[in-house]
C-alpha cells in the first residue's frame, strides 16, 4: 500500500498519516476506536504483527495465519464507547461477498489499548 492512499479504515486520511503511524509504532491508538480501525487496516493491509501486538495476551491466540482467499474491502463503526466498538466489515473470500459484524472489548494495558474478545453476529 502506498503511504498516500486513503487508510482501509474508512477516515478520508492518507495511510501513513493515520493507521500507518501505528502500524509501525511511532504512535499508540488514544482510544479503543483508533485501535479498532488500526486493526482492521492491519488486517486489510497485512500488517499481521500489529494485530498479534494489540491483542490481549491472555486471549490472542498463538500464531495468526493471512487468509490469502479474504480481501477486505470497507469498514463501518456503528458503536464506539470507552472500551467497546461495535463495527461491520465488508470483505470478498473467493469471489463470494460477505460482512463481519462485531461488538469488541478493549482494555488499557501497559499505557496503551489491547483488543481483549469480541462477540459476532
Amino acid at each position: 500500500m502506498s503511504l498516500r492512499e486513503v487508510c482501509p479504515c474508512g477516515s478520508g486520511t492518507a495511510y501513513d498519516a493515520c493507521c500507518g503511524r501505528l502500524h509501525r509504532g511511532a504512535a499508540q491508538a488514544e482510544t479503543a476506536e483508533e485501535l479498532m480501525r488500526s486493526r482492521y487496516a492491519a488486517f486489510a493491509v497485512g500488517h499481521l504483527d500489529h494485530v498479534f501486538r494489540t491483542w490481549h495476551p491472555r486471549t490472542r491466540p498463538a500464531v495468526i495465519e493471512p487468509d490469502p482467499a479474504l480481501t477486505w474491502t470497507g469498514l463501518e463503526v456503528l458503536e464506539a464507547g470507552t472500551s467497546h466498538v461495535e463495527f461491520v466489515a465488508s470483505f470478498v473470500r473467493d469471489g463470494v461477498t460477505g460482512q463481519r459484524r462485531e461488538r469488541s472489548r478493549f482494555e488499557r494495558r501497559g499505557g496503551g489499548w489491547v483488543y481483549v474478545d469480541g462477540q459476532t453476529g
